[in-house]
């Protein structure tokens, strides 16, 4: 079975595409919700975190891993990063794929979240936490713009999250007094839903949900992400008919530590295979 960025036999399976480990929480999911389709993800743990990255970077960065994930057979790649999603998504659609894999597509997080929650907010109050490239990109803003003109979004920055769930610290004292820090803004402006706008935040999800209170719908943004996933095949049979169908999930990453691995087997709640590789 080759590895160096050529097809294998194994083709056509769903990829998942993040910057380090958040992207497992829709790898979760997606595994709860559509169980008989094997995953091909891919973390590019050595140059994470994308956040405090250039656009141009990021784009790069971005391409590069969804290429690669092609090459190995996949059909369908999610890009599991709000960054990445934000800062590089439109462009891959509109111009990278055309001219590279036409038949193939490529999907993100942002969307189907911003729906969710411009369908359930009470009072039209939503809140936004993210990386420092997802908030300076206002991606959410503008979404939830077109979804509902009248919407308030307030966002905040949470620079510090990613590095904590990736070194394992979701759970040091210190961690839930930084969360209250970043959270503090979203609950004086009194927001009454909140998107976790990093696919590492679902990890933090129960110490979130205590600090914004009952009054503030969190929404599940890795369940929302793979129930629209679930909801895109069966409108799309062209695309779900190409799936293979099987238990063999590949994990791939770019850097490999043993505090990855057993953090990525903590969160998913299976032992894995990690396969490391190098994009450049």
């Amino acid at each position: 079975m080759e590895r160096n960025g050529r097809a294998d036999k194994i083709k056509f399976m769903i990829g998942i595409f993040d910057s380090g480990i958040g992207g497992l929480t829709v790898v979760k999911e997606v595994l709860k919700t559509l169980p008989d389709y094997q995953i091909l993800y891919l973390g590019d743990t050595a140059r994470l975190p994308y956040g405090n990255r250039s656009q141009a970077l990021i784009y790069k960065f971005t391409v590069q891993a969804v290429d690669y994930l092609f090459k190995q057979g996949c059909q369908l790649v999610i890009i599991a990063c709000n960054t990445a999603s934000s800062e590089a998504l439109r462009k891959i659609q509109q111009e990278w794929l055309p001219k590279n894999y036409p038949d193939r597509r490529v999907l993100g997080v942002i969307r189907p979240v911003v729906e969710e929650a411009a369908k359930v907010s009470r009072f039209g109050r939503v809140g936004v936490i993210g990386t420092r490239g997802t908030i300076s990109s206002e991606s959410y803003i503008k979404e939830l713009k077109n979804q509902k003109q009248d919407v308030i979004v307030s966002q905040a920055a949470c620079p510090l999250l990613v590095p904590i769930v990736e070194e394992g610290m979701q759970n040091r004292r210190e961690t839930k007094m930084i969360l209250r820090n970043y959270l503090r803004p979203l609950k004086l402006k009194k927001v009454d839903t909140l998107i976790m706008g990093c696919t590492h935040y679902p990890i933090l999800q129960k110490k979130i949900k205590s600090i914004m209170g009952k009054s503030c719908n969190v929404l599940d943004t890795s369940a929302i992400v793979a129930e629209s996933l679930k909801d895109y095949l069966n409108r799309h049979t062209e695309i779900e008919s190409k799936l293979v169908k099987g238990k063999e999930h590949r994990y791939i990453v770019t850097d490999s530590t043993d505090r990855f691995k057993e953090n990525a087997q903590n969160w998913l709640g299976q032992k894995i295979k990690l396969e490391k590789i190098d994009l450049e």
